[in-house]
Parts: structure tokens; sequence; C-alpha cells
């Protein structure tokens, strides 16, 4: 592979394609914040805000204009997504809603922690980029909320009853390992190093030996496996997406054994989840084998795919292990044949088994500025560090 030309192409399309969609289609001048449900020629099918989102857009151009370039336009786009979230986005004591209407009206309540974590985020990486006190001040109390509800996230809000069949979840301690990163410079060394240690842990339980090291979801209080639809549930992209993160952590540890064996299991989980039959990486899977019981696990995701470009290019640059880079080169061929438009910016999000586009949409109520802007600037920067070496 030419590292160079790959991340010329990574960058172009980051830089002169995809975040100028997002700036032209998705800022609202009117009432601030952002619109995410988007056609695919970038017009506005419906005008809720969604907290996890607005907060994810926040973070993309902060973090852009961090390291990327200081660039005003990106900054200005920052700012007022921000304020928007400051102003209506919580209750007033950091409890972040899920949804809003498009004049920052409440829709739906706090049940979800990923509007926590992406606000941190988001007010994290902005008060990196302005000085400004208050941002790391609303990026530290709702650090402080999340912890506070990692034994049960949706608090009220949660459907299950409590004593039946206790789970943990994947998701946080996976968010935690990247969001401990993202606010390192804002906490306490100390307290940061316990809370990376911990969520270190927390991920390496949900890495089944049973399993041949797949990674599940869901598993019981106690670390044992359940077998139940929850149980035996695996995202693929998600577990792939954690080992990016676990890596991170790995070289910022200087703990080479966690870099290695994130990389072995990125490496199982592509395999365990590609379809041999259509290509591509299956939605959900049930690791009996038994019919999964989310309707939509065959489709092939925009974000899984990338994340899985993410997590081979670095598992190859931090290891050397040249299965990660024949990975990425199937991986890229499939991701950019299928989910990149070559009519109009950015890219689909959502394909049928058989890598047909199913939805034509451009940004909705999942998919916003986020995984494709993210993937290409990560992608980018470690395929400009191989290209040095090569």
């Amino acid at each position: 592979m030419d590292f160079k030309s790959t991340a010329s192409l990574y960058r172009s399309e980051l830089l002169d394609s995809v975040l100028p969609f997002w700036l032209e289609k998705s800022q609202d001048y009117e009432y601030g914040g952002y619109f995410s449900c988007l056609n695919r020629d970038g017009s506005v099918y419906d005008t809720d805000k969604f907290i996890w989102l607005q907060g994810r857009e926040v973070w993309m151009f902060a973090m852009l204009y961090n390291k990327v370039k200081h660039c005003p336009e990106w900054l200005q786009a920052a700012v007022q997504g921000a304020e928007f979230l400051k102003k209506y986005g919580h209750d007033g004591e950091y409890n972040w809603y899920f949804s809003l209407t498009r004049d920052g009206r409440p829709i739906v309540d706090p049940y979800n922690i990923f509007s926590y974590t992406f606000a941190t985020m988001a007010f994290g990486q902005l008060a990196i980029a302005t000085g400004n006190e208050e941002y790391a001040s609303i990026a530290n109390l709702t650090f402080d909320k999340i912890l506070s509800k990692i034994d049960n996230p949706k608090g009220r809000w949660s459907k299950l009853h409590p004593s039946t069949r206790p789970l943990k979840n994947f998701a946080l301690p996976m968010i935690l390992c990247n969001l401990a990163l993202e606010i390192q410079d804002l906490i306490d060394k100390d307290f940061l190093q316990n809370t990376i240690d911990t969520c270190i842990s927390e991920v390496n339980q949900f890495v089944r030996p049973e399993l041949d090291g797949l990674v599940v979801e869901n598993i019981a209080t106690d670390g044992s496996l359940v077998d139940c639809f929850e149980g035996r549930h695996i995202n693929p992209g998600h577990s792939i997406e954690a080992m990016w993160f676990m890596m991170d952590l790995g070289v910022r540890l200087e703990r080479p054994d966690i870099i290695e064996s994130s990389k072995d299991t990125t490496l199982r989980m592509a395999e365990y989840g590609w379809d041999k039959e259509y290509g591509g990486i299956f939605y959900f899977m049930d690791f009996k084998g038994y019919p999964p019981q989310e309707l939509e696990w065959d489709q092939k995701l925009w974000w899984v795919h990338i994340e899985t470009l993410i997590s081979m290019l670095k598992g190859y640059y931090l290891t050397g292990d040249h299965r990660c880079l024949e990975w990425f080169e199937k991986v890229h061929d499939y991701t950019w044949n299928h989910f990149r438009d070559k009519e109009y910016p950015e890219w689909f999000g959502y394909l049928n088994r058989r890598g047909e586009v199913l939805l034509p949409l451009k940004g909705g109520k999942w998919k916003g500025c986020f995984h494709v802007p993210r993937g290409l600037y990560q992608c980018w920067q470690v395929l400009d560090r191989l290209s040095a070496n090569q």
C-alpha cells in the first residue's frame, strides 16, 4: 500500500467534502445547535435535536480546531453548538436530556447515559480550544454524574426489574476508556489513573476465553455469561471500536501487552463478524448462532466499518502485524465502494446485507457528524505516520 497517497485520500475526504457538508448543512442559525436529520443532499427532513449528536458535533469541530488547524469557522461552529447545549440541553443539574425540539424544549428525559458522555467530551474539548473555565467545569460536573450512574445508568427510567436478571453492559466501560483520555487534562492525575485501571479491568470482563476470545455485550453482575437474548448478544463493530480505545490506553500507559491483546481481539472479531457471502461486517450476532432478536441484525452499518478501519490501522502501526493491514485493505475497499456517496458529500449509513443502500439519509436520530469525520481523521493521522516510515 502507498501510505502517502492513501493518507491524502482520507485527508481530502475529510477536509474537502465531509466537514464542509456539516458546516454548511447542519447549523441552525436561528435557534442554535445543529440539525442532524439530513437527506442525501443535505436538506433537513426533521428538526428535533438529539443531545448526544449535538455533543458529538461540538466535540468534532473543537477537536479538529485543536489538532488540525485553528480555523475560526470550526471554532465558531463548536461554540454556537455548545451554547445551545449549555442553555437547553440539561435540567439545570447537568442531567442531560435525550432530545429537544428545534427551539430547545425537552422531549425525552435524561434516561440515556450517552447524552452525558458526549456532553462531557464536547465541553472538555471546547475548554481546551477556548480556555473557558465554565466549559471545563461543565465537563467535570457531567463526568462526576456519569461516575455516579455506573451501577444504574438509566436510573428511574430503566424498564428492567432490578432483581430478576441484573446485567452489566459493555457500552459504558468501553466509552469511559475513550472519555478518560478525552478529559485527562481536566481531572486529577491519580483519579484519572484509577478510572483508567477500572475501565480496562471492566472491559476485559467482556472478552470471553470460553468463547475463544469473542466479546459479548452483556454479562451477569458476577461476571458470568447469561444464556438469554441479551447475554448471547454480540456487536462486532462495538467491540472492534473499543479495541482502538484500548490500544490508545496501552500507548499512554506504555503497556505493549494491552496493545497486543487488543489487536488480537480486533482480528478475532473482524473474522467472526465478516459476512462470508456478501462481504461487510454484520451488525448483530448471537454467539450460539440462534436468531438474533434485532430484525436489523444483518444490515451493514457505516460506523461498524469505519471503526474497523481505525482499529486495523492502529493494530498494524503499533504491532506490525500484517494481518491488520490485510484487513484494513479489505474493509477499506468495501467501505469506500458501498458507503461513500459518489454524487453528494458525506456517506450513507445503512445498507442491506447485499450492500445496497437501504436509507439514503446522511444523518438522523443515530447518525450525525461523528463516525465518518472522526474515522477519516484517525485513519489520516495513522497513515501519515506510516508514510513517514515507508
